[in-house]
């Protein structure tokens, strides 16, 4: 009993670390980056989360093992155990770091970024992980990836359509021409933003909030509109009408003075891009205009025409600008008959 007093204080020394470590040292440490703001913090706790404990465990576990009086070959291959438990270990905190880092690069850019790319980040660090720890304990990995890649082809066959949808995932985000955080319209009306681009479809939220799931592939081959290239800005029109009697110098500065008031309240960052009014028609009961003011994007075009029309129609009635109502002149002609004509004369 003696010689498992030493192995059972590691052991317990190893326990109690852990908790010290993940309840006390590991969450002051995480308040404190959370004060101070320090960049990719979150993403490096949130991928060492539960490690700290693990990791002290094992720490304590393998000098338990090594004090413990059991026989060499049991002893070789706890400590091979612990050793594998360790190595994976950490490549799993590489992975989730990547995959974090990959996420904080393209939200950098103002994107949110494709769970594709994310995902095969943390993918390939595990692989590679794999290979390693394989390698570091003796396994020879040269005969496993010429299986993987024998067994690849025939994946690939049977894989078709799963393997066309995650390629042409691969097409859509390295061709830049749709990326999350878009708003699109496909040909077949659908449209939204989209929230995700994953290994087999891309997800696009509607305006009601509902979800449509789209196959990669299709949309690889359809015809699209997306409104957030080149840029997300966009020209905003609005075809309004006025009467005959109307001054135009004054409809025009009227109509401008308004519109730039709305972006003034929607998109302050784009006024100096100067709403205008191009005349066009001579209408049957009025003088059409266009208007063309910039909003910040696509959705932004909702509230851009509300504003306008209720800020336009008050001003209008300010000022005196009338806007007419349709307006036909209906005659009348009532055709009499000889025939009906003799007969009233003789009633």
């Amino acid at each position: 009993m003696m010689d498992w007093i030493l192995p059972v204080a590691f052991t317990l020394v190893g326990l109690l670390s852990g908790i010290i470590g993940e309840k006390v040292i590991f969450n002051k440490l995480k308040k404190f980056a959370a004060k101070k703001q320090i960049p990719g913090s979150e993403i490096i706790f949130k991928s060492l989360q539960r490690m700290p404990f693990l990791w002290f465990m094992l720490a304590g576990f393998s000098a338990a093992i090594v004090s413990a009086p059991i026989k060499t070959d049991i002893s070789f291959l706890l400590q091979r155990i612990t050793k594998i438990v360790f190595l994976f270990s950490v490549t799993l905190v590489l992975a989730r770091l990547t995959a974090g880092f990959v996420s904080l690069y393209t939200q950098s850019a103002e994107r949110a970024t494709a769970s594709l790319i994310s995902n095969l980040a943390k993918a390939a660090v595990l692989g590679l992980g794999v290979l390693i720890l394989l390698q570091t304990l003796g396994i020879e990995i040269t005969p496993i990836i010429t299986t993987l890649g024998v067994g690849g082809l025939a994946v690939g066959l049977a894989l078709q359509d799963t393997l066309a949808n995650l390629f042409s995932g691969f097409y859509l985000i390295l061709s830049k021409q749709v990326r999350t955080g878009d708003y699109i319209k496909l040909d077949d009306g659908n449209e939204g933003y989209v929230t995700d681009i994953s290994w087999r479809n891309t997800t696009i939220r509607e305006i009601s909030n509902n979800v449509i799931i789209v196959p990669n592939s299709k949309l690889a081959s359809t015809i699209f509109t997306n409104y957030h290239l080149p840029a997300k800005e966009i020209t905003l029109t609005m075809t309004v009408g006025v009467s005959y009697d109307s001054d135009l110098e004054k409809v025009e500065r009227v109509t401008v003075e308004v519109a730039h008031e709305v972006m003034q309240s929607i998109a302050p960052e784009l006024i100096a891009n100067e709403p205008y009014i191009r005349f066009h028609t001579f209408n049957d009961f009025s003088i059409d205009f266009t208007l063309y003011m910039r909003v910040s994007e696509y959705f932004d075009q909702r509230i851009g025409r509300h504003l306008f029309i209720k800020k336009l129609h008050k001003r209008y009635q300010e000022e005196g600008i009338s806007i007419p109502f349709p307006i036909r002149d209906i005659y009348i002609k009532e055709n009499v008959s000889p025939e009906r004509t003799l007969n009233l004369e003789e009633s």
